[in-house]
């Protein structure tokens, strides 16, 4: 465990002190934000890798299309 000695808005302060547990509650608070931006970026990782998918078998698909074209099978 490390002490932090941080600044804050006085709103904040206010409602924070209503809290029992200020330490384990800040804790939880940063953790769940750390959380909330890691799946963010993976969210958009994974929304990049379908559109490259997608792109890819757009690819694939128009060259089986020419090659059956060019073998002359109906479609």
């Amino acid at each position: 465990m490390v002490r932090l000695n941080i600044t804050m808005p006085e709103d904040l302060d206010q409602r924070l002190r209503r809290v029992k547990n200020k330490s384990r509650f800040i804790a939880l608070a940063v953790r769940e934000k750390f959380q909330k931006e890691e799946k963010a970026k993976l969210q958009a990782l994974m929304i990049e890798g379908y559109k490259a998918m997608a792109a890819e078998d757009q690819d694939i698909n128009q060259e089986w299309e020419e090659t059956m074209l060019e073998d002359g099978l109906d479609l």
